[in-house]
C-alpha cells in the first residue's frame, strides 16, 4: 500500500523560508511515470498544486510561485521536499503531498480526484 507522510515546521516567522519532507512508503519515487507533486489548502479557500517531480528528477512549477519555490528529492531516502521562500502570513495552509501531475499546471487549480495518494497533510502557520 502506498502511503506518503508530510513532515515540517508548524510555524514559520515571515520572510523566513519554509522546508516540507515528504516521505514515500510502499512505491519508488523512481517509479515509471509516477509524478510526485506538493499541493496547498489556505483556510476557507480551495486547493492549490504548487510544484512537482517526476521519475526521473524532472520538475514542474505553478508559475505564480516559481519565483519562491524548488522542489528535490532523495532518491536513497524516498523523499521528496518542497521549499518556499520569503514566506508571508497569505502562505498559511494545509500542505500536502501527493502522487500525480494536475493537468491544469497553468493556474495550479486542481481537485483531490487527480492524485491516486495523498499525505494526511501538515498545517503551516506563518506568523510572528
Amino acid at each position: 500500500q502506498v502511503q506518503l507522510q508530510e513532515s515540517g515546521p508548524g510555524l514559520v516567522r515571515p520572510s523566513q523560508a519554509l522546508s516540507l519532507t515528504c516521505t514515500v512508503s510502499g512505491a519508488s519515487i523512481r517509479d515509471k511515470l509516477a509524478y510526485w507533486s506538493w499541493i496547498r489548502q489556505p483556510p476557507g479557500k480551495g486547493l492549490e498544486w504548487m510544484a512537482a517531480i517526476n521519475f526521473s528528477g524532472s520538475t514542474y512549477y505553478n508559475p505564480s510561485l516559481a519565483s519562491r519555490t524548488s522542489i528535490s528529492r532523495d532518491t536513497s531516502k524516498m523523499q521528496f521536499t518542497l521549499q518556499l521562500s520569503s514566506v508571508t502570513p497569505e502562505d498559511t495552509a494545509v500542505y500536502y503531498c501527493a502522487r500525480g501531475l494536475p493537468r491544469d499546471r497553468a493556474t495550479g487549480d486542481t481537485t483531490r480526484y487527480e492524485y491516486a495518494y495523498w499525505g494526511q497533510g501538515t498545517q503551516v502557520t506563518v506568523s510572528s
